[in-house]
């Protein structure tokens, strides 16, 4: 039997799905999972999405073009200015999800060997990407006790080395929530500049912001435009997740060129949704301001009540839908498949994320979980009591099996 790539040896589950099997075990003996592992908003999709995915008519599916419809550059075109980022089509490729994105500026940037840095925690899937295109992810930490802010950039130099060829900058951040002043990515934008470094700007939760820190999109600094190269989604602005669409923006064109280059070769992103997305510009402001809302008492709903469980820290993110806890525990992971495997309450219990894969530090994160607050505050409530049962029952049986302990 021949042998499979050696990339294999370096490639992890997501800490987001590795459970998920203990996770399907547990629905078929008839407990109700309440995810928070996993960023799939409950928000509904906007209805005139729905509506056009009915009205699409045509008798073939035929592909789109590779770089994206015209109706939906058109679109996109238009919310960037909103942004104030003038583009023209040229400087935007659509995509089948932020992740193709993601995982094709691994490859256009980068010789193997080259180092990409990344603040931890991080998102785990640039970790997968980097490792398919032999780029070496190196880690900038930050803390939960410091709420995960960024260190100085004088640290972030000492971080950059010969083959550093770009750094990827999480605004806001996933898996924290934290949220960078225009400050911040100012010094951070010269600094690349003078270290002649790319920045890949992961932007994809620039709608939820909850503190007084505005999400500052990275290509609004000119002198920037270059150096910048944007990996964007509609999987979250929208509660598009299944739709699949995303887009690459740059101005640096042969960025663009390479990234042609790489679309033809996987022929187009899906039609049908393309049409339907090319009507999003339509949606009111209305509908960001009610789910911004939404998930600000979310939030604070979370972390009042995780606030309740002894020996329970959490970060307060300003952005995105996560934070991270730290739990009273020796091993979060442990913890996680316990839940799964060996709790339930009047037969409901809950999936989180172990925040272990989303550092690249060895040892770090531990005894921390990432969690998202994309459920309604019922569900919230329920699922942080059955933390906390299940965080006493854990207790409970180490220390009925670890005697003297």
């Amino acid at each position: 039997m021949p042998n499979i790539s050696l990339r294999d040896r370096y490639l992890a589950f997501s800490p987001i799905r590795k459970l998920t099997p203990y996770a399907e075990a547990a629905k078929k003996r008839g407990v109700k999972i309440f995810h928070l592992n996993i960023g799939q908003p409950d928000i509904a999709s906007p209805q005139i999405f729905l509506d056009k995915v009915k009205e699409f008519n045509q008798k073939t599916v035929a592909y789109e073009k590779s770089d994206g419809s015209e109706e939906l550059k058109s679109s996109l075109l238009k919310y960037y200015r909103g942004l104030g980022i003038s583009l023209t089509t040229e400087d935007l490729l659509v995509t089948t999800g932020g992740s193709e994105a993601l995982m094709w500026l691994f490859f256009i940037l980068f010789e193997p060997g080259q180092e990409c840095l990344t603040f931890e925690p991080t998102y785990t899937n640039y970790v997968t990407f980097a490792e398919l295109a032999g780029v070496n992810l190196r880690p900038i930490t930050t803390f939960l006790e410091t709420n995960f802010t960024l260190p100085s950039i004088e640290q972030i130099n000492r971080a950059i080395t010969k083959k550093t060829r770009a750094i990827i900058v999480t605004n806001p951040n996933n898996p924290t929530g934290a949220v960078y002043s225009r400050n911040l990515l100012e010094e951070l934008v010269e600094l690349c500049l003078k270290r002649d470094i790319f920045i890949i700007a992961d932007e994809t939760y620039r709608e939820f912001i909850y503190g007084g820190t505005k999400a500052v999109p990275l290509l609004t600094f000119k002198k920037a435009e270059q150096i910048v190269v944007l990996a964007d989604s509609l999987s979250k602005r929208y509660s598009l997740c299944g739709a699949r669409l995303g887009c690459m923006v740059s101005k640096n064109q042969p960025v663009m060129t390479t990234a042609n280059k790489i679309a033809q070769a996987r022929l187009a992103s899906p039609t049908i949704e393309q049409y339907a997305a090319s009507f999003l510009d339509q949606v009111p402001e209305s509908y960001f301001r009610e789910v911004n809302q939404e998930y600000l008492k979310r939030r604070d709903f979370l972390i009042s009540e995780l606030k309740k469980i002894p020996d329970v820290k959490v970060s307060r993110p300003d952005g995105a839908f996560y934070l991270i806890a730290q739990l009273p525990v020796v091993d979060a992971e442990d913890f996680c498949r316990f839940m799964l495997e060996e709790f339930a309450d009047r037969k409901e219990t809950v999936m989180l994320a172990p925040a272990e894969g989303f550092y690249l530090t060895p040892g770090m994160g531990v005894n921390q979980v990432r969690i998202a607050y994309v459920l309604k505050r019922p569900d919230l409530k329920r699922a942080v009591e059955l933390i906390a049962l299940g965080l006493l029952k854990y207790k409970n049986e180490f220390i009925r099996t670890n005697p003297g302990t």
